[in-house]
């Protein structure tokens, strides 16, 4: 042994331990790595399998939106054809209630004409525009409709207006001609009435059936009112003149004793010239006892007058007259005590009052 030398020293155990565990995990990085390069493929198409269910997700969201697109258009397309097609429908029923408004017209007229008034109710300016042009589209349709009902129901209210106007007014002719005795033929044999009350859904009559009722009013009233022009009950002189003797007993002017006067008398000087009380055909024209100068008139229906004490004539037999015509002048020839104008009116043959007659013709001149 030698003491000289010195002693190696011996290498650390530690150091093989730090050694052996940077080699194992080496070792499990190549291993890790080549088992995820191992695995990959599979990774891979788990990645895509996720992109696929979202892609797939997504691409069937914008197929539901263009399908909620498609249904939008559709609806607006379809929305389009209905409002053509209303405004197609507004402007036929505008173009009908014009015609139907027109007809309405023409009724009024000729209820003015014959002397009806509406009291302010006529359908006038109830429709005043045309037919809407079909490239004008409003957006207010609704707001349309309701117009053209408004204008339906008041042409509809003007017509109720009218055939009432000229119901009253046949109503009043046929009751003055009543207290005369003269029954007017108006061509029917039913009477119906009651309040007007609009009616609803399909029952309601159309404005044409109403104004075709109108018409039929009016064709009434015109009878009536023919009936009243050939009654006698207009003045038979002109101006106003008093009435010397009435219709009825009296005391006989010649035997001063009771007698029956079968007609009036006039005041009426010398000359004054009488007029015919209605329309219709010379019967007599001359002399007849009494009478003195005579002119009778058949007005039909059995009705007759005469214009009595006569100083000229001025008509001839056979020859018709219009209502108001002069037939010839007063005089005093005849059984008469002084000028004036004894008139009477008969009634099949019988004598009846005048005075009722010319008290209904006052009482209707608006219709004359």
């Amino acid at each position: 042994m030698e003491l000289g030398r010195a002693a190696k020293p011996e290498a650390p155990r530690s150091s093989y331990a730090f050694f052996f565990a940077v080699f194992a995990l080496l070792l499990l990085t190549n291993i890790l790595t080549a088992l995820g390069l191992y695995l990959s493929p599979d990774i891979n198409a788990l990645f895509r399998e996720d992109n696929s269910a979202q892609i797939h997700a997504y691409e069937q969201r914008i197929t539901e939106l263009r399908l909620e697109v498609d249904r939008l258009h559709s609806r607006q397309y379809a929305q389009m054809g209905d409002m053509n097609l209303q405004m197609h429908e507004l402007v036929e029923q505008q173009e009908v209630l014009f015609e139907q408004h027109e007809y309405v017209r023409a009724l009024t007229d000729l209820a003015r004409e014959m002397g009806i008034s509406m009291d302010g109710n006529a359908p006038e300016d109830v429709m005043t525009t045309g037919a809407l042009p079909d490239s004008q589209i409003p957006s207010d349709i609704p707001g349309i409709v309701e117009a053209l009902d408004v204008m339906q129901q008041e042409t509809r209210m003007a017509l109720v207006a009218l055939s009432d106007a000229a119901t009253l007014s046949t109503r009043e002719i046929v009751s003055g001609l009543q207290s005369i005795g003269l029954e007017p033929d108006l061509g029917d044999a039913t009477g119906v009435g009651g309040p007007f009350i609009p009616a609803n859904g399909a029952a309601e009559l159309s404005i044409i059936d109403e104004a075709n009722a109108v018409a039929t009013a009016l064709a009434r009233f015109g009878a009536a009112r023919n009936a009243l022009i050939s009654a006698p009950i207009r003045q038979p002189i002109a101006g106003n003149v008093g009435i010397s003797s009435g219709f009825g007993s009296r005391n006989d002017p010649f035997l001063n004793r009771a007698a029956f006067h079968a007609g009036i008398d006039f005041r009426a000087g010398t000359g004054t010239p009488i007029l015919a009380a209605a329309a219709g055909t010379i019967s007599h024209a001359g002399r007849n006892g009494g009478y003195g100068n005579m002119v009778e008139i058949d007005h039909g229906n059995g009705v007759v007058t005469r214009y009595a004490h006569m100083n000229a004539i001025s008509v001839s037999e056979g020859q018709t007259v219009s209502a108001g015509q002069v037939v010839g002048s007063s005089g005093s020839t005849g059984r008469s005590t002084g000028p004036h104008l004894h008139f009477e009116v008969r009634r099949n043959g019988k004598a009846v009052d005048p005075s009722r007659f010319l008290t209904a013709g006052r009482n209707l001149a608006k219709f004359l």
